[in-house]
Order: structure tokens, then sequence, then C-alpha cells
């Protein structure tokens, strides 16, 4: 397999490079970035389909403008979410209508959304969602609870799944409903403070949320398959862009065992370099995963996972002990104001804990891999 690139794919990344070093924003807000990124046609990049004022861009120059953008540590995205699940999504399964209504604003980064999955009861087990939908002529009634909503509280729209034929148990009578945030008494964002103080996660509650009828994505009642193809998108080209992310925090890590003389013990400088090998091993498995058939797999997202999410959290771990007592201390600049700060290794610590547990947990992966995969028989489900 080559993964390779040419002259048209690095003019492209020099044009990524250069537009990112000009309009990077100083202090500008998450959503004037997101209109910034639309106006240049930077958001949609992957979309099969052109036409809704985004640039389209080969494999190739897709992983360049990602491999820029973390480079450049621009801002984190607030419109990641209807631009790699919402839009592949639609494009797949969504009618004519439905595409020209709502992907034109995603890719001027004009409406944000947030995805309407996981419940208390219904984690990293989607089947039993209990969320339910009831039809009322050319309307659905949503009431139910979703929790661990990324950016629910900027959120214009939500995709929810939701159970829409009374008395259906796992993947049966669900459907794929998008339903609009902005309805004060029926649909009510409650954010959950983290380890880490801020609170990027929301609890999301609907009392009879309306969604049109015409907004429900596929047939009622084929939620599941919608679904589970929105969650073959939700891994691609972000996972090498996200190394670069790694990558950068490993070089911290490393910096600060020198600095602090924990370089010095041979067994940490062990574990350092097998961080080192295992993140350049989990690059090359994307580079080939993206390169072939094996994108279609369906472990294949399932092993990305696996891997850096424990290589993540271990190196959160290394952090913490690199740094010695001093890692259980906070800013020197510390003040009454803002009593709860942490730095950026600190974070890394504490945000990493659920490395294994969002996205999928580690369990349910393994699990896709020996059913789907391996062919294993199924584990017993009350």
């Amino acid at each position: 397999m080559e993964f390779g690139t040419g002259a048209r794919d690095e003019a492209f990344r020099a044009e990524a490079r250069a537009w990112l070093a000009e309009r990077l924003p100083a202090g500008a807000g998450r959503r004037e970035w997101e209109r910034e990124l639309g106006a240049a046609g930077w958001i949609g990049l992957g979309w099969s389909e052109d036409g809704y004022g985004n640039r389209t861009a080969s494999l190739t120059q897709q992983v360049a403008w990602a491999e820029e953008y973390a480079r450049a540590d621009a801002p984190a995205r607030s419109g990641h979410i209807g631009e790699k699940l919402l839009a592949p999504t639609l494009i797949a399964h969504g009618t004519p209508e439905q595409k020209a209504r709502f992907l034109p604003p995603v890719a001027r980064g004009e409406e944000l959304w947030c995805q309407g999955y996981s419940e208390p009861g219904a984690g990293s087990d989607l089947a039993g969602v209990r969320t339910a939908a009831v039809r009322e002529g050319d309307t659905y009634r949503v009431t139910g609870q979703k929790i661990w909503t990324s950016l629910a509280h900027e959120a214009d729209w939500c995709f929810v799944l939701a159970r829409t034929r009374p008395g259906s148990v796992r993947h049966h009578g669900l459907s794929f409903l998008l339903v609009p945030m902005d309805q004060p008494g029926r649909v009510e964002v409650r954010p959950i403070r983290q380890l880490t103080g801020t609170s990027e996660f929301n609890e999301v509650f609907f009392d009879g949320a309306e969604a049109r009828a015409e907004h429900l994505v596929g047939a009622e009642g084929d939620g599941w398959r919608v679904a589970m193809s929105l969650l073959g998108f939700e891994r691609g080209v972000s996972t090498l862009a996200q190394q670069i992310g790694f990558a950068r925090e490993l070089g911290t890590v490393i910096r600060t065992a020198v600095a602090t003389g924990a370089a010095d013990d041979p067994v940490v400088r062990d574990r350092l370099v097998d961080q080192w090998a295992q993140l350049r091993a989990m690059r090359w498995n994307a580079l080939r995963t993206l390169g072939s058939s094996e994108a279609e797999a369906p472990g294949a997202p399932s092993v990305a996972k696996l891997l850096w999410g424990r290589w993540h959290q271990r190196l959160g771990e290394l952090a913490m002990e690199v740094r010695g007592a001093g890692a259980a201390v906070g800013p020197a600049d510390w003040s009454p104001k803002e009593p709860y700060r942490i730095d950026d290794l600190q974070h890394l610590f504490l945000f990493g804990r659920a490395d294994t547990v969002y996205g999928g947990s580690d369990e349910i992966q393994r699990t896709i891999i020996a059913e789907r995969v391996l062919g294993l028989p199924k584990e017993p489900r009350g």
C-alpha cells in the first residue's frame, strides 16, 4: 500500500499553512472562527458532494489540512460534529431536501450540532436507548434524557436516536431525528463539571420537544442502521491530526522529564521511548487503514480507538510521574478568584481518565472486534 503525496498535495498543504498563519484568530470566539473557516471553504473537505460552499479535496489533501491545522495549534473546533458526523450521514441517507436545508449552514459555520446518543442507562450499550418520540401529524414529540452530550450548550441542533415504536427492544424500533435545540421549556441543557474544571459535556432533557417529520433521516424504525453508519464516519482523517496533538504532548512530557531529572532514570527513559514508538506505530496504522479497503472494515475504528485510548491515558500518568510532587500543586499564580486551575499536563492526566470510556469503551471495542471481525459467539445480553 502506498500513501504518498504529489505536487498538488504539497501545494494544497502550503496554501493551508499560509492561510492559517495569516488568519488564526487572536481571541476570536468559537462561532466567529467557524464562520471564518466556512467563508474560506475549509469546512466539508471530505464530503463526497460539493456545491454547498465548501471546497473538495482528495484524501491526501484532507490529511494535509488536518495536519497543518493541528501543527498551527489552531482552536478546538465547535463545528466538527456537524461537519464530520452529521454531514456524511445526510449525504449517505438524507433526502435532497434535507441536504439542501442542513449542509450549507454547516459548510458556512453558521449552525452547530451535538449528538444525542448516550443516556444514563445506554452509554456504550447504545441499543438500550429509552428516549421516546411519538408522531403527532407532521411532528414528533421527543421525551427523554441524553448525557455526555459534547458541546450541547453551544449547539443549534441535535441529531437524536429515539425509540419510535412503543414496546420495541434493543436496536429495533429506533429512529434518527433532527431536533432544534432552541425550544425553551422543552429542551434543557445542564453542563457537567468535570475533574478538569471545564464543562464540555452536558446533560440534555427533552420534554415533548418538537422534531418535524420531514427531519426524520431514513425510514421510521431504521435509526439503528443510520446511527451505526454515522459512527463509521467518526474516526478517519482526524485521527492523524489527533496524533500531532499527541506528539506535542509527548514532547512536553519529555522536556519536563529532562528538566526534573526524571529522564536520568533508565526505566523512565525506556517508557518515554516506548510511548514514542507506539505513537509512530499508530500513525502508520492510520495511514495503512486510510489508504486501503480496510477503512471499511468493521473492526478498523475499534482497533484505532483501543490503540490511542490507553496510550494517551498512560501518557498522562507518565506526565505526573516525571513532574514528581509538583504534579499535585496548582499554578504559582493561583488566585482566590479562580480557586480551581490546572496546567496542561494536569489536564492531560485528569481528562485522560476518560480516554478508555468515551467514544465507546475499551470493553465495547473489544466486543466489536471479537464478534464482527473474529466471528466469536456473541456475549449474552439481558
